[in-house]
């Protein structure tokens, strides 16, 4: 068996950056109830609507 290296990135390189939001308690349970429904984590879900929702604001 050959020996190869295990090559690593560097956290914060997959082109996500970690970030912090407040975030309403109602908001969250909706979130946690969509989730589970949907088999998507929170963090799918959320990356989900934010794309949805950057790609289709209109603003007046």
């Amino acid at each position: 068996m050959k020996n190869e290296p295990l090559i690593i990135k560097k956290r914060g390189e997959d082109g996500n950056r970690l970030i912090s939001v407040r975030i309403k308690e109602e908001t969250l349970a909706a979130l946690d109830r969509i989730a589970a429904e949907s088999n998507y984590s929170r963090n799918e879900l959320i990356n989900i609507i934010l794309k949805h929702g950057v790609e289709n604001i209109e603003i007046e």
